[in-house]
């Protein structure tokens, strides 16, 4: 699953660089749940919880079967 998830966040990534921000994978559990790190201008931004549920989880749980949460590695 961990290949999936690094292949999808591929898809999320231009759209957080245009913003001048990134996403860095950190894990994935056998339970589904997937840690990231925000990086760059996403990382403390007030809008990060946003990006993380509805941006970064959405796709994950679309493009990778088994994806149940996406949350924060910091």
């Amino acid at each position: 699953m961990e290949d999936e998830v690094k292949k999808a966040l591929e898809k999320v990534r231009p759209m957080l660089q245009a913003d001048g921000g990134d996403v860095e994978f950190v894990s994935v559990d056998d339970e589904g749940v997937v840690k990231v790190r925000l990086k760059g201008a996403c990382h403390g931004c007030p809008m990060s919880q946003m990006t993380l549920q509805h941006g970064i989880e959405q796709v994950l749980k679309k493009e990778v079967e088994g994806v149940k949460k996406v949350e924060p590695a910091d």
